[in-house]
């Protein structure tokens, strides 16, 4: 068994709210300059602010077309507030099987829980910049494709890291 499979909550996850509110907040620090914001054109360029037994924060920079695969949380719930930019959200509706795609504007946050399925990229010219939070803290993603009005999973990482590279996916499909 992987270390990270072992990795249990010791406090209970925050709720929606207060991670939508935790975005919120450090959004506004880094809009008030007390956090350092680079962009790599080559990989997402990503930082963790906090991490205890409740949740983990990261910020993170999206140059133009950077994005993430179509993935889950592994069980974690979060939240994501925009801190300047544009991103777009495409999210896995269950019942209606497909992917609903809408944009997130600076000052825009979203929270979802631990079966939520998106996809979220920076499709305008400006560099974006987003802070996200998860609880329990992630140690776990799924990858997805949709096929036709099917959500299938492609592969599952033990990681702690949002950031982390994908697998290739292209040989898992």
């Amino acid at each position: 068994m992987s270390p990270m499979s072992a990795r249990r909550p010791t406090v209970a996850p925050l709720s929606l709210a207060d991670l939508a509110a935790l975005t919120s907040t450090v959004a506004d620090e880094v809009r008030a300059g007390l956090h350092e914001v680079h962009a790599d054109a080559q990989s997402r360029w990503h930082v963790r602010l906090r991490c205890d037994d409740q949740v983990d924060v990261w910020l993170i920079s999206w140059t133009e077309d950077q994005g993430t695969q179509l993935h889950d949380h592994g069980g974690s719930s979060g939240a994501f507030t925009v801190v300047s930019g544009e991103l777009s959200e495409a999210v896995w509706t269950p019942g209606a099987e497909v992917l609903a795609e809408s944009p997130r504007s600076a000052g825009d946050s979203v929270v979802f829980g631990e079966h939520y399925v998106h996809d979220v990229r920076n499709v305008q010219g400006r560099t974006a910049v987003s802070v996200h939070a998860y609880s329990p803290p992630l140690s776990q993603m799924n990858y997805y494709d949709v096929d036709g009005h099917q959500l299938t999973r492609l592969a599952s990482v033990w990681t702690d890291d949002p950031e982390a590279p994908a697998p290739d996916l292209r040989a898992a499909s």
